[in-house]
């Protein structure tokens, strides 16, 4: 060796020994972190359908549907990054003979193509990703709001350009080494040294022919020195900065999407986590005379939080498509998922060292006074509770982590510790709790007022325990709800719905009286006592009444029946009623007028996806199908099925004021007012409430801003308002402007209803 060839050896054997020291360092900090969680049984089996999920999810970039060129950009860079290892062991060997190739398979082909061709690709995606942030980025001379409309807002921009630049350089080092190995084969007059073994760079290693055998080894020893130091640097940053998660994902997400709530893919959404005790089991709030006096309810502390949620914040990558798709933080306020999960996991890394040096200690006192233990995540600031209570459990940001983070989960269990050990949640939802616990529903209307939706109908509805003894009788129960019993638009719902299945002939009845909240409301609220007492309130009655075969018109009593109630001993057939009403159509036991092709009316109509149908329980195309089947135009909004955009009810925010930023709400009529429809179709009652209130509000917010001098007004929903709030990939959200009290419909304003009741409204035997 010459004394190049012995400083690079020198150099690129300190380098390695410190990069991976210090890389095994970080993941020794992460582990411990992660430790420090709450054990959580049941994520490490069934083994198969695990690791088909994990080669599926991984390998297919599932979570990347929105974006295919993000999604092939990003998957070349991953694949290229096990690929082009062979390159770096490759390089060592280079340092010591600039002509050694791996024994085997040095001058396979096969594996050279591969290497060349992921190479070329890694610099394009990553050239694609490097042009995609500049052009996204948030920038210092803009205004807080602009910035806060790029999924990069808040994400730390130098960790994602260290990242960025290491991959550039790897891949151009690779395709240097490859051209210089083919010039250095062919002055040496190799017989591989042909275009079949270097494909992709062998028009521009040509070029390098006429240089010396000497120069070219220099070359190689150069390169090859330079491509492991700039790894090894990448792994000492990277060691040093175990919370650098847009480097550490790479790693942790195989764990971490192995470990997933869901071990078939399914994303972390539907029911709710169970409430858990310092052992991962699950707790009974029924029986409280047999819990421990000092057990603490769900997450106040980091170390409270379970060993996946801790990985959840850990694995994090910055990405922002969470914060891109969360309707609190489009309309203003001050959530973002992926902020959140950064504010979680800084404080876990400074915090995991003193838990377990305390955990090590025992029961000592100087471990029990430790001052970093039982840290209350919302009074010590870690998390704003403004922050805490905007969520809506739409879930769309479970939906889009690239990573499946479980947002929802973690916030919700934060929630509980509030709830529950602090009373420290919003005022208004004080005097829901006590309505839903005395009076068995959020309104606290008398249950004698359960049926007066029936009032005046053209047939009985009979009521189970009254009419008849059981529902065997009839064909399904009718799980009416509270809002379908007592807030007057459900109510035009409930009797749609009731028609109709009377018009196909099918049998059913109600529980009356019988009925009380399921309880959802509380739970997302935090406040598993109440939930848990509804639900088993629930379970028992119809349990007694042998019920079977449910259908439900409120989206969250769907989620909640179909779901939730299993844990708590209940298991029924539940379908919603845009599931049955479509199954009747399709048997002919409906039909509509007018009906399609020259019998059509032209109305269109634009449907709203509400949150628990949609994303929570994948129930998408039924709605629509009945919409086809009334004969009218369907008008999507941009934002649809997986992306819909939340109208603000869920997450027991039915019962909060909006007293920050838009109302979600409005922001989503205004997105529908937009298409042109004639009426605004909705699957929840929930979604009837908002959206009638948000039609209202941009109905006045546009006639505020009509010209007084008899010129037409502008749409103001089809663009944003200046400093409207949007979504990065999405169409505006509308003008920023709050909702005021509902007000009566004006000419033009889109009608808001149900499904069911603009399809009562076309019944043939109607007309």
């Amino acid at each position: 060796m010459d004394a190049l060839q012995v400083v690079a050896v020198v150099l690129a054997a300190v380098a390695t020994v410190v990069g991976v020291a210090v890389f095994a360092r970080g993941v020794v900090a992460i582990v411990r972190t992660v430790r420090t969680g709450r054990p959580l049984p049941g994520r490490w089996a069934p083994v198969g359908p695990r690791l088909a999920t994990l080669v599926r999810e991984v390998l297919g970039h599932g979570r990347f549907q929105q974006r295919p060129a993000v999604r092939a950009a990003h998957w070349v860079v991953m694949v290229s990054f096990p690929v082009l290892v062979v390159t770096l062991l490759t390089g060592y060997g280079q340092l010591v003979d600039p002509r050694y190739g791996l024994p085997l398979v040095g001058h396979w082909a096969p594996l050279e193509w591969a290497v060349e061709a992921f190479a070329w690709l890694g610099l394009l995606g990553i050239g694609y990703l490097i042009v995609l942030r500049q052009r996204v980025r948030p920038r210092a001379d803009e205004s807080e709001v602009t910035q806060r409309r790029s999924r990069f807002f808040g994400s730390n921009q130098v960790w994602a350009y260290v990242v960025e630049a290491t991959i550039l350089l790897v891949v151009v080092a690779v395709l240097v080494l490859r051209g210089l190995e083919y010039a250095l084969g062919v002055q040496d007059g190799e017989a591989w040294a042909t275009a079949l073994h270097f494909p992709l760079t062998a028009w521009f290693g040509s070029a390098w022919t006429s240089a010396s055998p000497d120069a070219l080894a220099t070359a190689v020893v150069v390169v090859a020195l330079v491509k492991i130091l700039v790894s090894m640097a990448w792994f000492v940053v990277v060691g040093m900065l175990p919370t650098m998660g847009v480097a550490w994902h790479r790693f942790l997400a195989i764990v971490n999407v192995y470990a997933r709530r869901e071990p078939d893919g399914a994303p972390a959404l539907g029911p709710l986590v169970p409430l858990r005790d310092a052992a991962g089991e699950p707790l009974d709030l029924t029986a409280v005379d047999d819990l421990p006096e000092d057990l603490r309810l769900g997450v106040g502390a980091i170390e409270d939080l379970p060993w996946k949620g801790l990985l959840d914040v850990a694995t994090c990558t910055e990405c922002g498509r969470c914060q891109d798709q969360c309707p609190a933080w489009a309309t203003g306020k001050p959530l973002s998922p992926k902020l959140l999960t950064l504010a979680l996991r800084d404080h876990a890394a400074a915090t995991a060292p003193y838990v377990q040096a305390a955990r090590a200690a025992g029961a000592s006192a100087d471990a029990l006074a430790d001052p970093h233990l039982g840290v209350d995540l919302v009074a010590s600031g870690v998390i704003d509770p403004d922050v805490l209570w905007a969520c809506t459990m739409c879930g769309a940001c479970v939906q889009q982590c690239p990573v499946d983070i479980e947002h929802v989960d973690t916030i919700v269990d934060i929630r509980r510790y509030q709830t529950l050990m602090e009373s420290a949640f919003p005022a208004e939802l004080g005097g829901t709790f006590t309505k839903m616990e005395r009076r068995g529903n959020p309104w606290g209307l008398p249950a004698r007022q359960r049926l007066d939706w029936a009032k005046g109908l053209e047939f009985d509805v009979p009521v189970v325990g009254v009419d008849l003894e059981s529902t065997a009788e009839v064909d399904w129960l009718f799980w009416v709800g509270c809002a379908g019993a007592f807030e007057d638009r459900a109510k035009k719902t409930t009797r749609a719905v009731a028609e109709l299945l009377h018009a196909a002939g099918v049998t059913f009845a109600v529980l009356g009286d019988g009925e009380t909240c399921t309880g959802d409301p509380a739970r997302r609220a935090g406040n598993e006592a109440l939930y848990q007492m509804l639900a088993a309130q629930n379970v028992e009655t119809l349990n007694e009444v042998g019920a079977q075969r449910i259908v439900v018109t409120c989206a969250h009593c769907f989620n909640t029946i179909s779901r939730e109630y299993p844990a708590m001993g209940g298991r029924y057939e539940v379908v919603h009623h845009t599931q049955l009403l479509d199954t009747l159509v399709g048997e002919g036991r409906l039909r509509f007028a007018p009906g399609v092709g020259e019998d059509a009316d032209g109305t269109t109509v634009t449907y709203h996806d509400p949150c628990y149908l949609g994303r929570h329980n994948q129930v998408y195309e039924p709605p629509r199908e009945l919409l086809a089947a009334a004969g009218v135009t369907l008008a999507e909004m941009p934002r649809n099925r997986e992306t819909s955009f939340c109208c603000g009810a869920g997450g027991a925010r039915m019962w909060m004021e909006e007293t920050i930023g838009e109302r979600i709400g409005t922001v989503r009529a205004a997105e529908a007012v937009a298409t042109g429809a004639s009426a605004i179709a909705t699957a929840c009652p929930f979604c009837t409430v908002m959206l009638s209130d948000g039609v209202a509000a941009h109905a006045r917010a546009s006639h505020d801003d009509a010209p007084q001098d008899g010129t037409t007004p502008v749409n103001r929903g089809t663009r944003p308002a200046p400093g409207a709030a949007t979504t990065g990939t999405q169409e505006p959200a509308g003008p920023r402007r709050a909702a005021a009290a509902p007000a009566q419909p004006q000419v033009g304003v889109p009608e808001v209803a149900d499904i069911a009741v603009l399809l009562r409204d076309r019944l043939a035997d109607r007309r």
